[in-house]
């Protein structure tokens, strides 16, 4: 099974509300979406979020490194020998993760098939189906209280609560959705960055005073920050996830290395792809750092990919996975089944997502 060619296309999927955090508003999923075809006429599905506020990467950034690096680079070459597709896809160009992310999750994709199984089951097959927790966007607080529990109603169990915008305030708002959602549902808090040092020990500490049991922090200082990030881990109770201050394997080498976080964040978008995550796993299980799974603004063709490597690895014990919740559609056929909180892999092969809009 030899690649043949790489089509290039877009995808549109209205979210049902706008998407808010410290960082951007957004509220359409308007991604960069790749068709690997092979000489067998079997074709592999990869996807790309233009997020230049963390990755750095814009659709025509995306779409270049795609077309004018990436395809030239591997076209030829047969699935079966993976890790030679990755030296050249991951050697012909700097950075550009995302578009890395795209072709290496429909190589993948394609590797599945070319074995006829599922993709979790060739990377470890440790479970067929894990929970999901959903993202509620910053905004004012009696918004975000409605939010939450119309989460809790739908079956949510764990919810993200975005903050990082108003500083102490975000006190305020843990509490009120603490009262409102009740001491069983688990509440995670991502700062994007939001925070300084100082700010997030007072908040954080804040919260553990007041008893809002807080599973975890995520990202509360500048990704570049990790002698910060560090003060903030050493200071507090409350576990400490790494999301944007992780892109790569080394990435992750200095973040245990220096105590930083006490949990790894894995983003497709952030690692290149499957490829870069594996290594990142691995390394993770060699000190025995927990990771979470979780994504970008991305649709169900990503995500699933994600999914995936979730249900392959042990390491891998939260999931930070509601893309497709947050779409207002499903243009897609295929892929694991989505549950609301729970994803439940099925028997497809590959990825098992079996047609795109883009090249219908």
């Amino acid at each position: 099974m030899k690649i043949t060619d790489i089509q290039i296309g877009e995808i549109f999927v209205p979210l049902a509300t706008p998407f808010k955090t410290a960082l951007r508003t957004v509220e359409n999923v308007e991604d960069i979406v790749v068709k690997v075809m092979t000489d067998t006429g079997e074709v592999g599905f990869g996807e790309a979020p233009p997020t230049a506020v963390i990755t750095g990467d814009t659709k025509g950034s995306i779409t270049c490194a795609i077309r004018d690096f990436i395809r030239p680079a591997i076209l030829g070459m047969d699935i079966e020998n993976i890790d030679g597709i990755m030296e050249k896809l991951n050697g012909c160009i700097q950075k550009n993760t995302s578009a890395k992310a795209c072709v290496d999750m429909a190589v993948y994709d394609l590797y599945g098939k070319r074995f006829g199984a599922p993709l979790y089951q060739l990377l470890g097959g440790y479970r067929k189906e894990f929970e999901t927790d959903l993202t509620i966007s910053v905004n004012p607080i009696d918004e975000m209280v409605k939010d939450s529990l119309a989460a809790v109603q739908r079956g949510y169990r764990i919810l993200k609560i975005k903050v990082g915008k108003e500083g102490a305030k975000d006190i305020e708002r843990i509490a009120a959705i603490r009262e409102a959602a009740g001491k069983d549902v688990k509440i995670r808090v991502d700062a994007n960055q939001g925070w300084s040092a100082k700010e997030a020990i007072h908040i954080i500490s804040a919260m553990e005073d007041k008893g809002l049991d807080i599973e975890l922090c995520e990202q509360p200082v500048k990704a570049h920050d990790l002698a910060g990030m560090r003060a903030v881990t050493k200071a507090v109770s409350t576990l400490i996830l790494a999301d944007e201050s992780v892109f790569s394997a080394e990435d992750a080498v200095e973040i245990i290395r220096t105590g930083a976080a006490d949990l790894i964040n894995i983003k497709l978008m952030k690692t290149g792809g499957i490829y870069g995550a594996l290594k990142i796993c691995s390394i993770a299980e060699t000190y025995g750092v927990e990771c979470m799974i979780g994504c970008m603004l991305e649709s169900k063709l990503a995500v699933s990919t994600a999914a995936h490597l979730a249900a392959a690895k042990a390491i891998i014990t939260r999931a930070d996975l509601d893309g497709p919740s947050l779409c207002r559609i499903d243009p897609f056929t295929g892929g694991p089944d989505y549950y609301e909180n729970k994803i439940v892999m099925n028997d497809l092969p590959g990825i098992g997502i079996q047609s795109v809009p883009a090249f219908q």
